[in-house]
């Protein structure tokens, strides 16, 4: 497959922070080409995430399914990327998504971004399908298909081991990024792994990236450089980021002990997921709640660091299990999200237990947070009689079996009986099932379940993820808020006081994901990271600029869900999803009481249409975005 260079506009010339390149692999007639971006699309949509959405707006028509050839699956990393900005390892991978059949957009941390830039790519544009299983391997300014048949069925672990015995290459000599068997089998909520314990989770990417027959891509590291304008400056402000970062309470923690001290905090605060929202309090005798922390997790695991790129932080280890039938088996330092979502979600209090089926999530290449809610709702479902031995394959799905999990995510992954009726994701199972089922399911009504909390009692990530067009956060409660002119302190139970902060904190988030960078080495410090970007560009980029870039992509992600039938209608959670809490540190307080307001403030204050929640033209216009006003506004 050989690299064809498309010519370069009259203006091009060298663009510091970038190496200006693009592949674009067509699967289906099994070749490439180069394609050269000039500095004014960059400086507008800058990278990442952004980019991305730019390339799937203007090139996968309304009309085109997720799992259709002519859907893109767009893989970019950014400016900062593979410099000594701690984490900018990271890649973003954009797409139509599978649970929603809008715009996914996630990220996956690792060492592939750095790896790609190195090899003179800032992104990868994949196209089409392949006529049978292969994987794209980059190396030495090539790039190849190579047969993967002898891949399929293996799990995301076997499947980075293989290849890099195949292609006789150490740890950090290839970067990995593959599907598992949940991907191949078109699972909706299959996600994309990175280097061992890195997930680009939401909204089916994994299962597009099997749509189109390709099982791995593999990036060699390359000795080539990335054009910097001024190396000193970005090595100076690299130091000035973490130490800002350090000075976070919150961030420090993170820096030290990863995200496991949050299954502690959640369980004594109360926005830890509790049996699918039956309750708001999490009962657990305290010494099985103490085998939580990061302290015994570590020790039972005999955990060694596995940082990502630039990164020198103690957040990711590996290690293995030392206990029970899967003594030996290597895993990855669970995540929260992974924790939560297999101990209180579903009635484990086994740390180990909650260990082995995080892993086994990662290893089958499912979203842990969508595995999470998929399991809760069934257990309840079969507590309640909707569902039964004979309709779950004789498996007996009560609250806390850990080797009932583990077998259905085992169906889940291979679409086998029952295990195909809730590969489809929470929403679509529950209206199969009927009977009842759709009053447990929690998602939004677009299609996506929330991230592994309670967020009856975080009401900020509740509105936001019904309201995100990506199927996840796209704003965060550690905004640069004093930028934005905000209080950081606010009422968390407030409906204006929500509906206002996010739509004036909407755009930061979705800058940092241009980066595209570790959130927990950045911290979203924007006027830092913009500053990082002038050194590496040369640019004069201000934080303005930041938020104008970040809403840009907001507003264009929103614009693609509108031309796919994802309105305003779909901006609301599910009944329990919405539910107000009968106990628990939200006892009584219900966001639906003034969700129509929220919405009518938050698309207020965003320019869009109060009662359609289109961007106004005016709004469109201001940001650049004139093109796509007359697809919204015939």
């Amino acid at each position: 497959m050989a690299n064809r260079e498309k010519q370069a506009s009259p203006n091009s010339r060298q663009i510091y922070g970038y190496n200006g390149r693009i592949m674009r692999v067509d699967l289906s007639e099994e070749k490439n080409t180069i394609e050269l971006l000039d500095e004014d699309t960059l400086r507008k949509y800058i990278g990442g995430a952004t980019l991305g959405i730019k390339y799937l707006y203007d090139e996968v028509s309304p009309e085109t399914d997720w799992s259709d050839p002519e859907n893109r699956l767009i893989l970019c990393s950014g400016p900062l990327g593979g410099t000594r900005i701690g984490g900018s390892g990271a890649i973003a991978v954009v797409s139509k998504g599978a649970l929603t059949n809008g715009v996914a957009s996630t990220q996956a941390n690792g060492f592939f971004g750095a790896f790609l830039r190195f090899s003179g790519y800032d992104g990868i544009i994949l196209q089409g399908s392949a006529p049978h299983w292969v994987y794209l391997y980059i190396h030495d300014g090539t790039a190849e298909l190579r047969d993967a048949s002898h891949l399929l069925g293996k799990n995301t672990y076997e499947v980075d081991r293989a290849i890099k015995h195949e292609l006789q290459k150490g740890e950090r000599e290839v970067s990995v990024l593959s599907i598992g068997p949940a991907g191949e089998n078109l699972v909706k909520f299959a996600c994309i792994f990175a280097d061992m314990g890195h997930i680009a989770a939401h909204n089916g990417v994994g299962a597009v990236m099997g749509s189109k027959k390709l099982k791995a891509i593999v990036v060699s590291r390359s000795k080539n450089t990335i054009p910097l304008k001024d190396k000193q400056a970005l090595s100076r402000l690299s130091r000035e980021i973490l130490a800002n970062t350090l000075a976070d309470k919150f961030y420090d923690s993170i820096y030290k002990e990863g995200t496991l001290p949050a299954i502690i905090t959640a369980s004594n605060v109360g926005f830890i997921p509790v049996k699918n929202y039956i309750t708001g309090v999490h009962v657990i005798d305290v010494d099985k709640l103490d085998a939580y922390t990061p302290q015994n997790i570590r020790t039972k695991l005999k955990a060694k660091p596995s940082p990502c790129w630039a990164c020198s932080s103690t957040h990711c280890h590996m290690g293995e299990i030392t206990e029970g039938k899967y003594a030996g088996r290597v895993v990855e330092e669970p995540e929260y999200e992974g924790l939560a979502s297999f101990s209180s979600l579903v009635g484990i209090d086994d740390m180990t237990t909650s260990t082995v089926l995080a892993n086994e999530v990662d290893r089958l290449g499912l979203d842990t947070n969508e595995s999470g809610w998929v399991i809760a709702w069934v257990m309840e479902c079969y507590e309640k009689g909707i569902l039964s031995r004979d309709t779950t394959d004789g498996i007996e799905m009560t609250w806390g079996n850990g080797e009932a999990i583990m077998e259905m995510l085992n169906k889940i992954a291979s679409r086998q009986g029952f295990g195909s009726i809730l590969a489809e994701g929470v929403m679509r199972a529950a209206q199969q099932i009927g009977g009842g089922a759709e009053n447990l399911a929690i998602h939004t009504l677009k299609g996506n379940t929330p991230r592994s909390h309670d967020h009856r009692a975080m009401w900020l990530e509740l509105f936001d993820t019904c309201v995100s067009n990506t199927s996840t956060l796209e704003t965060q409660s550690k905004a640069p808020y004093k930028l934005l002119g905000l209080s950081e302190t606010y009422d968390a139970f407030d409906h204006e006081t929500i509906s206002t902060v996010e739509a004036k904190i909407k755009g930061a988030m979705v800058f940092e994901d241009s980066m595209v960078t570790c959130r927990f080495q950045t911290a979203t410090a924007l006027e830092l990271m913009c500053q990082a970007v002038n050194a590496a560009t040369g640019w004069n980029l201000d934080f303005e600029e930041a938020m104008t870039v970040g809403r840009r992509a907001v507003n264009l992600a929103r614009a693609y869900n509108l031309r796919q039938g994802i309105g305003a209608e779909l901006d609301a959670p599910s009944p329990r999803y919405g539910s107000t809490p009968s106990d628990g540190m939200a006892e009584g307080r219900g966001i639906m009481e003034k969700w129509d307001e929220m919405l009518n403030n938050y698309y207020t204050l965003m320019g869009w249409d109060e009662k359609t929640g289109k961007p106004k033209p005016e709004t469109l216009r201001s940001l650049g975005l004139d093109y796509v006003i007359p697809h919204l506004w015939e």
